[in-house]
């Protein structure tokens, strides 16, 4: 596989991740940890089958238990002090923080073998972030006086976004660990999640078809499939174009809830997608400076 092909494939993640939101909201009033432990469970049952249908079981015997730790760590740790950091700060807020991660795996990926961090990594990462925090941070002046000892919560946000940026620049350096091991981790995590619920929430079930449609489709798409292709994509693509790119997350997730009528299209959305596409234009080139080099 190419690495720009592995690049593309990994960014079919960050477009899958553009559907949170909308699913989430469809699938009210389902609590947080409730919901990923149902949808963690469907992605790794997808996972599951898809190692059966290729016989891809026999790989996962060679991976160390190591490994199996450090993904569940990975997806679970990051969307509890995901959740965690909503609950004690504003949301709009500890969104934005925990949106740092993008930014995080362009900078500390030159510090991994046969990378190298250019200037225009570094300012289309910046450039990007800037649009992305258009997006997320478009409400927060309508809350922010209002609202006082949110410290812990936006530290535990920063906690969230440096826990993604580890676990997928941690996933680059374990090459060797096939893909098919991300179903274990889901299914970890789901299970992790279920745990998580029953100690801090009250159980509340989906409203109806669309509401387990949305369950559903948070499964199979945004806390499933996405987790496989980004595994491709941070192991065999290229990450530092990867990770700018994926500031277009939030754009995206916006433009979806705008087109299932649940936001309004402005000038902030227009300047953001400007700045976000003007990003990582940057980071593209900058990486095709550092491969003809």
């Amino acid at each position: 596989m190419s690495k720009s092909k592995a690049t593309l494939i990994g960014f079919s993640a960050v477009v899958l991740w553009a559907l949170l939101a909308l699913f989430t909201v469809a699938s009210a009033p389902v609590p947080p940890f409730q919901l990923s432990a149902l949808s963690f469970g469907i992605g790794g049952l997808v996972g599951v089958v898809w190692l059966f249908l290729s016989g891809g079981f026999g790989k996962l015997r060679r991976v160390p238990l190591s490994a199996y730790a450090f993904g569940t760590a990975g997806l679970f740790g990051y969307h509890f002090l995901y959740f965690t950091a909503l609950r004690m700060a504003p949301a709009a807020e500890a969104g934005l923080i925990s949106y740092l991660w993008p930014l995080f795996i362009v900078l500390f990926s030159g510090l991994m073998p046969g990378e190298t961090l250019r200037r225009g990594h570094v300012a289309g990462a910046v450039v990007a972030f800037l649009g992305a925090a258009l997006i997320v941070a478009s409400g927060v002046g309508a809350v922010s006086g209002a609202v006082s000892g949110a410290l812990a919560g936006y530290g535990v946000a920063f906690l969230a976004a440096l826990t993604w940026a580890g676990y997928s620049l941690g996933s680059r350096w374990m090459k060797g660990v096939p893909t098919g091991a991300v179903a274990i981790f889901c299914l970890a995590t789901a299970l992790l999640s279920a745990l998580a619920h029953l100690a801090l929430e009250t159980p509340a079930w989906p409203q109806g078809t669309m509401g387990w449609l949305a369950v559903l489709g948070l499964g199979l798409g945004p806390v499933g499939l996405a987790f496989y292709t980004w595994d491709i994509g941070v192991k065999r693509g290229d990450i530092q174009i990867l990770g700018t790119a994926s500031y277009a997350a939030p754009l995206l997730s916006t433009l979806a809830l705008v087109g299932a009528g649940l936001a309004s299209a402005n000038l902030t959305l227009a300047l953001a997608a400007l700045l976000i596409t003007g990003g990582a234009a940057l980071a593209a080139r900058a990486g095709r400076a550092r491969e003809k080099a």
